[in-house]
Order: C-alpha cells, then sequence, then structure tokens
C-alpha cells in the first residue's frame, strides 16, 4: 500500500464567536479540545455579524482579527481562520462550513460549542447541513450541568441529537466573559491576567470599549 493511503486524516477543530475580545478563557478551551480530542489544529474564526445577537459595542474587524492574531501568536496548534471576516454580512456556520470543507476536502471537521449553545442548534440555519459536515465537541459551561441534558431537549430529528450527546465533556474553565473584560475597561478597571498581554496592549492603544 502507498504512503498516500495510509495517511492519517488531518483533525481541525473550528472555534468560531465575535472574540470581542478573545481572552484567557477562550484559550483555554481550545488547547482542551487540542489534547482531548487529538486535534492537529484549532482554528479561530471571528465572525463577522453574530445572529440573533446585537452587533452594538462590536469591535471592528480588523482590531478583533489582530487580537485573535496577537492571542494565538505562541501556539503552533493555533492558528486564524478569517474567512466570515472577509465574506462580511451576518455570519452562518453552514456558509463557513461549506467553504472550510472545499478548503480541507479530506479533513475531519470538529465544531466547538458550549454545553449552553446545545438546545439553540435546532434554531441555526441549515442545521442538518450543518450536522452533517462536521462533528460537534460540546463542552460544559460552569452554569450548566451535563446532567441536566437529554437528547429529546434538543428537539432535533433522529439521529442528530444521539450523535451530538456522544462528544459532551466536562472541562475546567477560567470563569471569564467578554463582557465582563468590555465592562472592565469602560470603567478603567485592569484586564490583567483576563487576557494575553498583547490582547490588552491592542485594547489601550485603540482605546476599545471606551
Amino acid at each position: 500500500m502507498s504512503s498516500i493511503g495510509n495517511r492519517r486524516r488531518e483533525r481541525l477543530g473550528i472555534f468560531g464567536g465575535s472574540f470581542n475580545p478573545v481572552h484567557l478563557g477562550h484559550l483555554l478551551l481550545a488547547q482542551t479540545a487540542l489534547e482531548r480530542f487529538n486535534l492537529d489544529r484549532v482554528l479561530f474564526m471571528p465572525c463577522a455579524v453574530q445572529p440573533h445577537k446585537d452587533p452594538r459595542g462590536l469591535a471592528s474587524a480588523a482590531h478583533r482579527e489582530a487580537m485573535v492574531e496577537a492571542a494565538i501568536l505562541d501556539n503552533l496548534g493555533f492558528e486564524l481562520l478569517d474567512i466570515e471576516l472577509r465574506r462580511g454580512g451576518v455570519s452562518y456556520t453552514v456558509d463557513s462550513l461549506r467553504e472550510i470543507r472545499s478548503m480541507h476536502p479530506n479533513a475531519d471537521l470538529f465544531f466547538m460549542i458550549g454545553a449552553d449553545t446545545l438546545q439553540e442548534l435546532h434554531g441555526w440555519k441549515d442545521i442538518e447541513t450543518v450536522l452533517s459536515l462536521c462533528e460537534f465537541i460540546v463542552f460544559a459551561r460552569p452554569s450548566h450541568e451535563l446532567a441536566h441534558l437529554s437528547p429529546e431537549a434538543l428537539k432535533l430529528p433522529v439521529p442528530w441529537s444521539e450523535r451530538l450527546m456522544r462528544n459532551l465533556c466536562s472541562v475546567r474553565q477560567i470563569d471569564i466573559s467578554s463582557s465582563d473584560i468590555r465592562h472592565r475597561v469602560a470603567e478603567g478597571l485592569s484586564i490583567r491576567y483576563l487576557v494575553p498581554q498583547p490582547v490588552e496592549m491592542i485594547i489601550m492603544e485603540h482605546h476599545l470599549y471606551r
């Protein structure tokens, strides 16, 4: 058998979000996924505009891209994926996954979400297509207990609910939120130890979240 036939399929984690700003909690989740699911890379995918969320207070695409780049620069397992920022408009996961699949036709894709998002998935655009294009890695957040989740609660047809429950995992998390960081900046409080230092420098230099 040829060496090509023996080549292992690449395993790519996809971490989408506004990253407004990216913080240490995001980085911890990504590193956990990289190790626990034997991923080759985690692709950080900042959105242009999230569906169902108020875009007010959202830093510019250029600033959020710069903050992600600065945050992940020293980790060879992390990469920036800017397809949603380049596409602009409302960022729908189904469109992004189709593009990623065309870019990496031979890779296994793993889309990362928090467990509190599970019960919202049935309302995502073309959710069955989304589920057919990737596997989900579902992390339990501090306020969301895995024991309270059931396939029936997800309101998805068979076999999708059962498939989603396979990759549920509880993970140590830092209780940090981007909204709290924005609030602290607006109040003139320190965000040291909440974001990587290069991210803090970008926020201060460009007077973000004032």
